[in-house]
């Protein structure tokens, strides 16, 4: 997995967004062990205590699990699984419709570009 960081925001956040957006999006699937701290802070290029911080939350969250002494596994719980994916998704189209007020394009006319750009996807 690629990790991508700006200096905008604590790197434990991005490096949280990042791995909730592999788990809600199927990079690592229900049940399946992630790879262990010292992986993932070599693969992210982070400090593992910062590693350690974004896990923490996602086991707070519900979404990972921790089996003593055998790692951390994604949850197998359906239901967090697709609260969480809707969650993000509000916040995505709650995002994109602020960004498209900010240049002058009401909700209901954003909603007319994507169906344009989604009818335009399906055409290719």
């Amino acid at each position: 997995m690629d990790f991508y960081f700006d200096n905008e925001r604590p790197i434990y956040l991005q490096l949280l967004e990042q791995l909730k957006t592999a788990i809600i999006a199927g990079t690592f699937a229900p049940g399946e062990k992630l790879p262990s701290v010292r992986e993932l802070a070599l693969s992210a290029k982070v400090n593992p205590n910062t590693v350690q911080k974004a896990l923490g939350e996602l086991e707070r969250q519900g979404l990972i699990f921790t089996e003593r002494t055998n790692g951390k596994f994604v949850s197998e719980e359906t239901a967090i699984l697709e609260r969480s994916k809707a969650a993000l998704a509000a916040a995505k189209t709650a995002k994109f419709l602020e960004e498209m007020q900010s240049i002058g394009i009401s909700p209901s006319a954003a909603l007319d570009f994507v169906k344009k750009t989604a009818e335009g996807l399906s055409e290719d």
